[in-house]
């Protein structure tokens, strides 16, 4: 496969930071044993969530009821001493009841009056929005831009959010009467596209013998808020080689139609493809992948492992795919094994040789 990188000028990593890599990856492994006292299984949806979070990115966790979506998110929050608030988001929602909003409040000594603010449940590190697609859309624009933002505006008056700050919103795909979708700019906003499948038989008879007799579970933090933002900065000072960074771009590029190297399957079943923010997903998101496996460079295997839930919210199929049953996750798989992601891959398919010309 793929040899070390070096680092390109000005992000050679210092000893402390070096040291707070073997940190991470020490701490991951003790996140995987905090949280496996509690969820059984879903390695993958927790090391996607972490991945999220190192990169301050936001996730869109879509999965059945009963999955333990939220007991995975409020679990996560305490193993990272992290507040966390819980926003059940139904048709008569309202902005103000996310963000917050200002009170008369009386003197009782002066009688005099004056408008006191009252922060929202949005003013926590950790928020999950339970079933986003339920409420109107002047509610999912409200979170969507405390997301973006960090901050939220009432009565004239910015408000810092407190940092770090992350957002996980669930949406069942199996209920969709009576529900307001995200539209596909809002959707964007979202990092990664978590997907919750049902368990294994053996971890779903682990899940009711542990959760049908009695037990205590106390949980160890293992980050504080500080550890999280410090590694949030070092996530970016990782280095990228510039053929990993062009095997990102080959990815997202062929998803768009129009393009002379489109693949067909994707002129078949594809009638939008991803942005530019995908790429720049697909390169930070490996970054986290890289320091939470203990490694100091990215490799092309990073960026095919964060692919789907980088894309599976940016790739939208068309009526062709709807018909015979092409799901966004076949198409990525297609695009990833269409796609040679090392020299040697890349002499047997006879394509895309410039990109790993620069390879060191």
């Amino acid at each position: 496969m793929e040899s070390p990188t070096t680092s390109e000028p000005g992000l050679q990593l210092s000893a402390d930071e070096l040291a707070s890599v073997q940190k991470l990856q020490n701490s991951y492994g003790a996140l995987k044993r905090e949280l496996g006292k509690v969820i059984v299984g879903q390695e993958q949806v927790i090391e996607e969530l972490l991945i999220a979070l190192f990169c301050r990115g936001h996730c869109l966790l879509v999965g059945v009821p009963g999955l333990a979506k939220t007991l995975l998110v409020s679990t996560l929050a305490r193993t990272l001493s992290l507040s966390f608030n819980r926003i059940q988001f139904t048709p008569d929602l309202m902005p103000s009841d996310i963000t917050g909003t200002e009170v008369i409040e009386e003197d009782k000594a002066t009688g005099t009056r004056a408008l006191r603010y009252v922060k929202g449940p949005i003013f926590a590190n950790a928020i999950l929005a339970d079933e986003i697609n339920r409420t109107p859309p002047k509610t999912q624009a409200a979170l969507l831009e405390a997301m973006q933002e960090h901050q939220v505006t009432a009565g004239g008056v910015q408000r810092r959010l407190p940092e770090p700050f992350f957002v996980m919103a669930t949406q069942n795909p199996i209920e969709q009467e009576g529900t307001y979708p995200l539209p596909e700019a809002q959707l964007d906003r979202f990092m990664f596209n978590v997907l919750v499948n049902y368990p294994s038989e053996q971890e779903e008879f682990d899940i009711v013998r542990l959760t049908t007799a009695p037990r205590n579970v106390q949980l160890e933090h293992v980050l504080s808020a500080e550890d999280v933002l410090h590694l949030q900065e070092l996530v970016r000072k990782v280095p990228v080689a510039d053929h990993v960074i062009r095997y990102a771009l080959r990815l997202v590029r062929q998803t768009r139609l129009g393009s002379p190297d489109t693949p067909k399957f994707i002129k078949d079943y594809v009638s939008w493809g991803a942005g530019p923010r995908a790429s720049q997903v697909l390169v930070l998101a490996g970054k986290a992948r890289a320091l939470l496996q203990g490694r100091y460079h990215v490799s092309t295997q990073d960026i095919r492992a964060v692919a789907y839930p980088a894309l599976r919210h940016r790739v939208l199929t068309n009526f062709n795919a709807e018909a015979e049953g092409v799901k966004t996750d076949a198409i990525i798989r297609m695009l990833i094994e269409s796609t040679p992601h090392d020299a040697d891959d890349a002499k047997v398919a006879a394509g895309l040789p410039k990109v790993f010309a620069t390879k060191s």
